[in-house]
């Protein structure tokens, strides 16, 4: 070895000792945004504050409030006349399905459409619902897992869309609700069974939560009672047994799954209330006995009441067969008393719309239903948060508070003066990632 070579050896093995020993960059810190806007409803109580400020941070709320400090180096976001709010959220969505005008076109491509196009459509709805600011929904009912596809799809941040909660196959009886009552034996094919949520009898119940449960449900649907849109049952008959209500209810929650019943009557209800069922859904028909009972047990009540707005009253534009516009007329004739008893009485609300009865996106007319029969504009908002409990999000989302994901909605003006102010966003974060600016500030 020559005393050149030797010597420039000498010389770098210092130099590859130290890139041994070195520690590794540190990772770049996480931007900071500061939200601003003229008000701020957190969703902790009916009233908002004003001169609202929240700072997001590794896509969590660090703090929220009036007027607090805002941190050196922050991006600042001023929204100006508007208020901030936690992101909306829908207990009751149907998001891989729309009505159109006529029902008999939607049975006609209900049976021309893959599945493929099915769950291409439902990125399009779920696009929509976040558009609208509602940053979570549960969604109470798909065919073909297309749902769990689409959750899937959106947590991996495939598409846009809402964080879901989803039930894959609505639980129901031999032709009831749940089921393709109405048609000709063998109109769709085979016979749905357990797997599509079709069973009989208590064991059935619990090996069909099993199996919506293994294939990636995280809660549990049961159509109680008859509905509106199906042909072949009286729209609030009931259509569980005890024994079978009992044994599902136990079975979700044994796996840990919230429970959800679609029950537009009163003696359907009290079946699923008696079982331990965590809300009802819809309630049209719900008497006082019925009610009573979910303010005992604490069982919440999620009212569509747009669906029954464009079902049968004053958004109904469809053209239905007459045995179904007759049973959404009934339907619609009753929610409107049943609702205003339960809020009379105490009974927990939580928001949901039936989204898809209605168009994806319009999500947010509930609010505008909710304060025309009774509640003010802040309790009205405030079945959000109640909607986040209901889910079990609550530890997450929710409310704007520190520590919580950054799911937060911007609607213009003061939305407690004017509730319809939530139909029209302007800005749009869920988990931190701006999905929608149109202040662009």
């Amino acid at each position: 070895m020559n005393a050149r070579f030797s010597l420039a050896l000498l010389l770098l093995l210092p130099l590859a000792a130290g890139a041994q020993t070195a520690a590794p960059p540190a990772p770049p810190r996480p931007e900071v945004i500061a939200l601003k806007a003229a008000r701020l409803f957190d969703g902790t109580r009916e009233t908002s504050v004003a001169n609202g400020v929240v700072i997001v941070e590794a896509g969590k709320v660090k703090a929220a409030g009036s007027g607090i400090p805002i941190p050196p180096g922050a991006r600042v976001m001023d929204l100006g006349d508007a208020t901030l709010l936690p992101g909306f959220i829908d207990a009751h969505v149907h998001i891989t399905g729309e009505s159109s005008d006529n029902w008999y076109k939607d049975a006609i491509d209900g049976l021309r459409q893959t599945v493929a196009e099915q769950a291409i459509r439902a990125t399009v709805f779920a696009r929509r619902t976040l558009d609208a600011g509602f940053t979570t929904v549960r969604n109470v009912g798909a065919g073909d897992w297309i749902d769990i596809g689409l959750r899937n799809s959106i947590n991996d941040d495939v598409v846009p869309g809402p964080r879901i909660l989803t039930a894959a196959h609505s639980l129901g009886a031999r032709g009831g609700h749940c089921d393709n009552g109405g048609f000709p034996y063998m109109a769709f094919g085979k016979e749905p069974g357990i797997a599509e949520g079709i069973a009989s009898g208590p064991d059935q119940f619990r090996d069909a939560v099993r199996i919506q449960h293994k294939y990636g449900a995280n809660v549990i649907k049961v159509c109680a009672t008859g509905g509106v849109l199906s042909l072949g049952d009286a729209v609030d008959s009931p259509q569980i047994t005890q024994a079978e209500m009992d044994a599902l209810v136990d079975e979700a929650h044994r796996l840990g799954l919230k429970t959800a019943a679609h029950a537009h009557g009163a003696e359907g209800a009290k079946v699923a209330i008696r079982a331990g069922i965590d809300s009802i859904e819809h309630g049209s028909f719900l008497d006082e006995e019925a009610l009573q009972m979910m303010k005992q047990k604490g069982t919440y009540l999620v009212p569509t009441l747009m669906a029954g707005e464009y079902a049968g009253g004053r958004k109904a534009t469809r053209q239905y067969p007459p045995e179904i516009a007759a049973k959404a007329k009934a339907a619609l004739e009753a929610r409107s008393a049943s609702f205003k008893r339960a809020l009379a009485l105490g009974v927990k609300i939580a928001f949901g719309t039936d989204t898809a009865v209605s168009p994806h996106g319009k999500n947010a007319e509930e609010y505008a239903l909710m304060v025309e029969h009774g509640m003010s504009a802040g309790a009205a908002l405030l079945t959000g948060p109640s909607a986040a409990v209901l889910l079990g999000v609550n530890r997450i989302t929710g409310t704007i508070e520190a520590g919580k994901q950054a799911d937060i909605v911007a609607v213009p003006g003061d939305v407690l003066a004017d509730i319809r102010a939530t139909e029209k966003p302007v800005f749009v974060m869920k988990g931190g990632k701006v999905h929608r600016n149109e202040r662009g500030r």
